[in-house]
């Protein structure tokens, strides 16, 4: 992380004192709610209790940590107003067909885990490799968090890299092992709403400073092109953009593989939905995580917008920052705050990117400790043991997942940007999930053998594609069409190639091998699932009904910036 620690604003009592607050509240929460998470459907789904409001900003907040919000503002900066598309087309048509086609399934079978609905659809050899690869994925993104924790650390208050990194994991790993999901989902709407609060300054701030919205956008094109500024306009060609990317990319590989796969299989979010008190509050509250979703990019794209338009240094890829002490990229979302939070206001705003912090890394080590419990440990390791033991199973690997974490912490470091880095890992883990997930719900032909191959060649595939362009940087024009392409385009590219080849090995393997009888597929499959009633509500009640409101909304906003 470079060995400059320059401090660029002092924390004043006040702000001390507020960020103290905050460690001392979620702890007592998590032990608040120890009593309540003593079985395992309490630890580890929350006793399928919350409302609709409730699941939808748990769901929402566990994709809003301080990865997400330094990440994309990174990328931001990196790569202008393109990065928007990650919570447009790149999140919205996913999280709506989460609530209203793939919800029901995960619900009405009441898994623990989308490993766990492969279990009952393919069979335990492909629970087997999705839960091992989960595990690894979600523990590897832990470490994303700690890492954007320390470089706040860094920047704002010169605190070193290893004590912030130590004393925040540690803080997660206390409270999540002690209330499970119920602790994080408490705190994870507790964090939603401090994040809001500490963030908002900064957009606010800065669009008074540059004089609205057409001000900064036009210091932004002075400053970069006009190519920082579109989200539509300038994909026709590779060369015209800051991305150096097509619209092909943007929309197969963010809108379809990489949104697709994250947002309806990673069980990290899911796992929040999956709490809800019924089907109607689980669809309900997946629509109401979208129409949040489209609202982030104020805090999240502003800021890095801001960044283009106004910082006097020009920030570098997180290597060159290693080698030269400069700011890098990952460091625009904290040089924000430190220009517009003076005393009083900096406590609010390190607060809420602690709170993020927390946030994603407590999500990823709720989801580890899941998915280690049910889908590796029950099924491979002792299949038959009380609840109370896997109870305490899962509260151990909740430690033990934050000191391997640690290590992950370290590894982000040399990748260029931590967005980078978490792209990968979606296109290795997430994209060939999705594409056996969506066969097996809605393809009844579709095998247990189809399945675990065609989950196994998606993920070999991908890290073999990735690995082919770190060796012959040659292969960049194969994989991603162009040698403009830069990272995320590179990794959008791949995740197309790698969800057709997840869903050609399990279609051509399918066909060569015997399907279950349709008997053991209820409940399972779509024409084989009777939904149940969401109850008689007025129309305007209905998920599906604000599910068309929250997809309008999404296509207007790419109107207006296109």
């Amino acid at each position: 992380m470079g060995t400059h620690t320059t401090r660029l604003l002092a924390m004043s009592p006040v702000d001390l004192a507020i960020v103290v607050i905050y460690f001392l509240l979620v702890l007592a929460i998590g032990f608040y709610l120890k009593r309540r998470a003593d079985t395992g459907e309490s630890f580890f789904m929350a006793g399928r209790q919350m409302t609709a409001w409730i699941a939808g900003l748990a769901f929402i907040s566990a994709n809003l940590g301080s990865l997400e919000m330094m990440g994309w503002a990174a990328a931001t900066y990196q790569y202008g107003i393109l990065s928007a598309h990650a919570y447009l087309i790149g999140a919205i048509p996913a999280i709506l067909f989460l609530a209203v086609v793939m919800l029901p399934f995960y619900y009405i079978c009441r898994t623990h885990s989308v490993p766990g609905y492969l279990s009952l659809r393919y069979g335990e050899p492909a629970r087997a490799v999705s839960g091992i690869s989960f595990a690894l994925m979600t523990i590897l993104m832990s470490g994303v968090n700690m890492y954007s924790m320390a470089v706040v650390m860094k920047v704002i208050l010169g605190w070193d890299l290893h004590f912030s990194i130590w004393v925040s994991s540690l803080t997660v790993a206390v409270y999540v092992a002690a209330g499970g999901l119920l602790s994080a989902i408490f705190n994870e709407v507790l964090q939603f709403f401090l994040i809001w609060l500490g963030t908002l300054l900064i957009p606010i701030l800065g669009l008074i400073e540059c004089g609205g919205w057409d001000g900064m956008m036009a210091r932004v094109t002075a400053n970069f092109g006009p190519g920082y500024a579109h989200l539509w306009s300038t994909l026709g060609s590779f060369d015209g953009n800051a991305m150096g990317t097509h619209w092909t990319a943007i929309v197969f590989g963010w809108g379809l593989a990489l949104s697709f796969g994250y947002w309806t299989t990673d069980f990290l979010v899911v796992q929040r939905v999956l709490t809800a008190k019924d089907l109607r509050s689980a669809k309900m509250g997946t629509v109401i995580g979208a129409a949040l979703k489209m609202m982030v990019p104020l805090i999240v794209i502003v800021p890095g917008l801001l960044g283009l338009a106004l910082l006097p240094m020009k920030l570098v890829p997180e290597s060159e920052a290693l080698a030269t002490g400069a700011h890098s990229f990952n460091e625009v979302l904290p040089l924000m705050m430190a220009r517009y939070c003076g005393p009083g206001l900096l406590g609010l705003g390190v607060t809420a990117l602690i709170a993020g912090f927390m946030s994603g890394m407590a999500g990823n080590v709720s989801a580890f400790a899941t998915v280690w419990t049910y889908d590796i440990y029950k099924p491979l390791l002792r299949k038959t043991a009380s609840d109370a033991h896997y109870v305490r199973m899962g509260r151990w690997c909740t430690m033990i997942g934050v000191f391997v974490s640690v290590g992950t912490a370290y590894l982000v470091m040399r990748f260029s940007s931590i967005m980078v880095y978490t792209q990968v890992l979606f296109g290795f883990f997430i994209v060939p999930l999705f594409g056996v997930v969506i066969l097996g719900m809605l393809w009844k032909r579709a095998t247990p053998a189809g399945g675990f191959w065609g989950l196994l060649a998606g993920t070999l595939s991908s890290i073999g594609m990735w690995t082919w362009v770190q060796l012959d940087p040659g292969a960049l024009r194969i994989i991603a069409l162009s040698q403009h392409a830069k990272e995320l385009s590179e990794n959008s590219f791949r995740a197309i190639w790698t969800l057709c080849i997840s869903v050609l090995i399990t279609v051509v393997v399918s066909l060569c091998t015997k399907p279950r009888a349709e008997a053991e597929l209820k409940n399972l499959v779509y024409g084989l699932t009777p939904v149940p009633s969401e109850g008689h509500f007025a129309w305007y009640r209905r998920p599906a009904f604000w599910a068309v409101v929250v997809g309008i909304g999404m296509v207007v906003i790419n109107v207006i910036f296109w």
